[in-house]
């Protein structure tokens, strides 16, 4: 894997992106920015889980407000989601915000789009230029017969075009598509030709089951280029679950280190415990631990330590009772139902 690092550099609040920094986690909150209690408790949640840039739909003038509000109960950057009216542009960035997403070719004329790029040039904000598939432009529809990789990245290097053609280059791109394979071979056409930063996600990818599947492959694929700045796995579900996504895509690329590696073993026949439930708890509970560390999970006291060598540390189930294991090497031998207790206790004590 390669790294893409002749990006420009671009800022956003206290987070840098491109040029060679690490990729950056996103997610949205799905609650009515205008309600900035909730708004607050969402993305406090959010960056609990690891989330590094929040970004909030400002569909009112009332959400805009809100922004300055939210801003000081944070601790990470606000992106403002805008879409066709450039009032509310102006306004996002008027009350703080850090950057702003917008698509040129909705958001008025070309004097409207200077207000709010010279805006954007006034405070130093970024602007996000975002295309999806499902907007793509009539003419670029017939000229591709379809919607296509190709008219996708045209369409996205046209709406640079018509802000760079202002004298503002801080910007970040976005090109997102729900067809996994049309959305990989559009990252690869535009990281040729594009001096930006990328944002990657897989749009519309669907439920926690879907999206994940398509968010991990496509996603995957795209990162292992060595392209994406910061990424979002888009869900049909709790913000929260898109942060878990995103961390375990980025250590399973060997982007990111920290945080515990749980592995465990498919159930089988000599399976004589819970494995599943046991999996899942042990999986709940290394949330919490900032250990740059390996945890199996095994099901069979025949093969499990073998198995799981090259886990730091693990424990294994028998017949009412398990083993917890290091390196591969049996410690000791317990009761099934302290299984989760006793490898809480090593996790607890681990740096002494």
């Amino acid at each position: 894997m390669f790294q893409r690092k002749d990006t420009k550099v671009v800022r956003i609040g206290n987070v840098k992106i491109g040029g060679g920094n690490p990729v950056a986690i996103q997610s949205m909150t799905n609650t009515k920015t205008e309600d900035v209690d909730a708004t607050v408790s969402q993305i406090l949640r959010l960056e609990s889980a690891g989330c590094e840039i929040v970004r909030c739909a400002v569909p009112t003038m009332e959400a805009a407000a809100a922004l300055g509000e939210i801003k000081k109960r944070i601790h990470i950057p606000l992106v403002a989601d805008i879409h066709f009216d450039y009032r509310l542009a102006i306004a996002a960035m008027e009350n703080g915000a850090d950057k702003i997403r917008i698509n040129p070719g909705n958001i008025g004329n070309e004097e409207r789009l200077k207000a709010v790029v010279d805006k954007a040039k006034e405070l130093g904000i970024p602007i996000r230029v975002g295309v999806n598939s499902g907007s793509l432009e009539k003419e670029l529809v017939e000229k591709y017969d379809g919607v296509t990789a190709e008219g996708i990245v045209e369409s996205a290097l046209e709406k640079v075009r018509m802000i760079e053609k202002f004298g503002y280059d801080n910007l970040v791109v976005s090109i997102k598509s729900s067809d996994v394979l049309m959305c990989v071979k559009a990252h690869e056409l535009i990281a040729k030709v594009c001096p930006y930063p990328l944002h990657v996600g897989i749009t519309e990818s669907g439920t926690l089951l879907s999206g994940n599947v398509k968010s991990s492959v496509g996603l995957g694929i795209i990162l292992y280029q060595g392209i994406g700045d910061t990424i979002r796995v888009s869900l049909t579900g709790a913000p929260e679950e898109e942060v878990k996504t995103a961390k375990l895509i980025l250590r399973t690329l060997g982007l990111r280190k920290g945080g515990i590696e749980v592995v465990s073993c498919p159930t089988c026949g000599r399976t004589k415990i819970d494995l599943i439930g046991l999996a899942n708890k042990v999986e709940t509970m290394v949330e919490d631990y900032p250990l740059d560390i390996k945890v199996a999970v095994m099901g069979c006291v025949v093969n499990g330590p073998g198995e799981a060598k090259e886990a730091d540390i693990g424990i294994a189930g028998g017949i009412g009772e398990g083993l917890l294991i290091k390196k591969g090497q049996i410690v000791k031998k317990v009761k099934e139902e302290e299984l989760l207790s006793v490898l809480q206790e090593e996790l607890e004590h681990w740096n002494e």
